[in-house]
Parts: C-alpha cells; sequence; structure tokens
C-alpha cells in the first residue's frame, strides 16, 4: 500500500496562479477568487500533486505523509 499524503494550501501565500490547478486538476481546485483549494484534505502519493508543489511560484502548498507528518514538500532542510 502507497503512502497517503496531507494537502495543504496556504490561502495567505497564495496568489491564484492557477498552475496548481492545471499540473493535477484532479487534486486541485480554484475558487471564485482563484484562491487554491485541494479537491480532498488527504490523497493518495500522487506525482502530479508532487509536481504541482513543486511548480507553486510562491510555495503555497505543503504536502506532508498523513499520520506521521513527515515533510514530502517542501522538503525538510
Amino acid at each position: 500500500m502507497g503512502d497517503r499524503w496531507q494537502v495543504e494550501v496556504d490561502r495567505g501565500v497564495c496568489i491564484g496562479s492557477g498552475l496548481c490547478a492545471a499540473a493535477a486538476p484532479e487534486g486541485f481546485r480554484l475558487d471564485t477568487a482563484r484562491q487554491s483549494h485541494p479537491a480532498a484534505p488527504e490523497t493518495d502519493a500522487d506525482e502530479g500533486v508532487l509536481a504541482a508543489a513543486e511548480g507553486c511560484p510562491v510555495e503555497a502548498i505543503t504536502l506532508t505523509v498523513a499520520g506521521s507528518g513527515e515533510a514530502v514538500f517542501p522538503p525538510e532542510e
């Protein structure tokens, strides 16, 4: 069984570029104010969701391993 990820978007940081929704439309939605939201608070580990987090121009997306809280993105230094 693969990892499950907790997906969070910091709406105070999100600039509404829409890159996350374009990279992983199954993982992110934009609201009427063009703020990003995870489609679900938890998801199976997914390369598209990771690519969306990595591609966010303001690093508003945080991914952690569900249950343990271990950082997936951004990686711990």
